[in-house]
């Protein structure tokens, strides 16, 4: 394995800046997600790495080489596709077998080898059989066992499990974090899905418009998004963001919005500098975290009931304020919630999100040295 590393790589097409001034280090054995929305540049950013698209600046380096401009297979990586690309013509066991043929490696060789990782993946016994014949999981894993029969310095991955059904997207992603913590591998995983992205990855790189807004870790990144963008898209539902007025008065931040009820905040540093550009800050509270208020709670925002929606395991429950904005709680029970009418969501003080003019998170009282 090795690590991988972006030293202000930025790729145009014509006019286009697919990625710009990206640079991250992705450590040897790390599993690394890049997650965005389509068109952010995750792919442009994969196909970099793997040699299918040239940088127009900057250096991409794989351990302590760099590979910038070195051809794909000389870069000892391996990948697996959205789509699998297997070969219709060849049954598994060729599938798997073909990145050892190319090498030079004899057929006895290479279908030990094949059937050495079928088994482990747990497809050893379809072998024999053609792409075709097998369900679309089936092909899922061998299309990694093909990118698994060669040992490669990084494995990357993109968007492998969008084709699956539900069922088996889970089923997969379950088996992939296992692999990643049997193998340590380096992995790089381009998805758009941030519950895939929230369970394998070590560190994730949310991208927004080509530029890496936040590389963290899983739980940094939904703990303490970096901005109202990676807010909005890490979570499900999404977090609550409600524009406020903001002003310091007797040594404490007071934040004012039709509904809301917030006790004044401790002023930061950040906080402090941000009220000087502006009197607007943004409100952030993640679903989670809001609870149906019965009285007598300090942090409440309040609008009329807009949906009830019961999950099974929990229920949604949206409130739609006079000026349209909506607010969501997710509420775990396996009963129905009994409301009509106005209804007050509440929550605490240590699950305050806020963000500036620009949409860059500032830190609260504890966060800020």
């Amino acid at each position: 394995m090795a690590s991988v590393s972006f030293d202000s790589v930025t790729k145009k097409f014509g006019d286009f800046t697919a990625v710009s001034d990206l640079g991250i280090e992705i450590g040897d054995g790390e599993f690394v997600c890049l997650l965005g929305p389509s068109g952010c540049g995750k792919t442009t950013t994969l196909r970099m790495i793997a040699g299918l698209e040239t940088p127009t600046s900057g250096r991409v380096r794989i351990g302590d080489r760099d590979v910038t401009f070195m051809h794909p297979k000389d870069r000892k990586i391996s990948m697996v596709f959205q789509d699998y690309a297997l070969y219709p013509h060849m049954n598994l066991a060729d599938n798997i077998a073909y990145p050892l043929k190319v090498r030079g490696e004899s057929q006895e060789k290479r279908h030990a080898r094949a059937r050495e990782v079928a088994d482990v993946l747990k497809i050893g016994q379809l072998l024999e059989r053609m792409p075709s014949q097998i369900s679309g999981g089936q092909q899922q894993r061998t299309s990694l066992a093909r990118a698994l029969v060669y040992p490669s310095d990084v494995y990357l991955f993109d968007e492998p499990l969008s084709n699956l059904d539900a069922k088996l997207r889970l089923e997969a992603r379950g088996f992939l974090n296992h692999l990643q913590r049997d193998m340590g591998m380096t992995a790089v995983y381009v998805t758009h899905d941030q519950a895939e992205a929230m369970a394998l990855a070590t560190r994730i790189a949310v991208m927004d418009a080509g530029i890496v807004v936040q590389y963290a870790p899983p739980l940094e990144v939904y703990r303490r998004p970096a901005t109202t963008f990676v807010a909005n898209f890490v979570g499900n539902p999404p977090m609550n963001l409600l524009p406020v007025e903001a002003m310091i008065a007797d040594g404490a931040l007071h934040l004012r919005a039709g509904g809301l009820a917030v006790v004044p905040l401790k002023v930061t540093r950040a906080a402090a500098k941000a009220l000087e550009a502006g009197r607007s800050l943004t409100l952030g509270v993640r679903p989670e975290h809001l609870a149906v208020a019965s009285g007598g709670e300090e942090n409440t925002i309040e609008g009329e009931l807009f949906a009830n929606e019961n999950m099974g395991p929990e229920a949604l429950v949206t409130l739609e304020r006079e000026d349209t904005a909506r607010f969501t709680a997710r509420i775990f029970t396996d009963e129905m919630v009994a409301l009509e009418g106005r209804v007050r969501l509440g929550f605490a003080a240590d699950h305050i999100h806020l963000f500036d003019g620009e949409g860059l998170r500032l830190p609260l009282d504890g966060e800020e040295g």
